[in-house]
């Protein structure tokens, strides 16, 4: 089976069908939790499971495979009275769910953009080009994210086409420069600390990353990259908690 398959069966027995059960079947003895929702090991997991309210469902957006590791996009809908876009990272060894990584933002209606913050192409397309987009999105993460070198942007980012999923940006890089703005007046910089990975597959590549936008927050952002530019933009941003229910930290 592969790790997509693997995490996709894991996932649909765990959050779909909600079967505790299902930790035995598909997760590592040594399990590592990140999440801020569940606690360590398999016994977290299945605590988290067991809590399931009923009607709790998982609408899957799209996957994004990286040898080890899986990454999801998609809706919760359940956990609260609003549902949660999340990104789900899992680590597989050894025929197993073995770590764990998530961050979750409540969906939006009404986006700037119109565009939902998780429609758009679901599945990677040219897999072929999977090393170069990933270098090519490396070095915008380091330039333009990090070290905040604006100056550079439009030698990543399609001045002709870019799609925007994150709520409050309309589309189009005026339309992200519009948002900074509201933000800054809100006394919410987007400030990138430090790039903890790179996930990458075909012409969608993750990036996740942690900093501050006012308060300390984790910052994942899906970029689809066509003819060598960024031409679209999915995002979380999470606020970190002061505490977590184990401690591995959230990256």
């Amino acid at each position: 089976m592969s790790n997509k398959d693997l995490v996709l069966q894991a996932v649909g027995e765990l959050f779909g069908d909600a079967d505790p059960g299902a930790v035995d079947r598909w997760v590592a003895p040594d399990y590592r939790q990140h999440s801020a929702l569940a606690a360590d090991g398999p016994e977290g997991l299945r605590a988290l499971v067991s809590q399931l309210p009923s009607g709790f469902r998982y609408e899957l957006a799209r996957v994004l495979v990286d040898g080890d590791l899986v990454a999801l996009h998609g809706v919760y809908h359940g956990f609260g009275p609003v549902p949660l876009v999340a990104f789900d990272l899992f680590r597989v060894a050894d025929g197993k769910l073995a770590e764990h990584w998530d961050a979750l933002t409540p969906l939006v209606e009404n986006t700037a953009s119109g565009r939902t913050q998780t429609d758009g192409p679901s599945a990677p397309f040219a897999s072929g080009l999977t090393e170069h987009n990933r270098s090519l999105v490396a070095v915008f993460a380091q330039k333009v994210l990090q070290d905040a070198d604006y100056s550079v942007l439009t030698d990543f980012i399609s001045t002709e086409s870019y799609h925007q999923h994150n709520p409050e940006a309309a589309d189009g890089l005026d339309g992200f420069s519009a948002a900074a703005g509201e933000w800054a007046k809100q006394g919410k910089h987007l400030a990138y600390k430090t790039i903890h990975r790179v996930i990458a597959d075909g012409d969608l590549v993750l990036v996740q990353s942690e900093g501050e936008f006012g308060v300390p927050v984790a910052y994942w952002d899906l970029f689809r990259v066509e003819d060598n530019k960024i031409v679209e933009h999915w995002d979380v941003i999470a606020p970190i908690p002061a505490q977590l229910p184990h401690g591995n930290g959230l990256f």
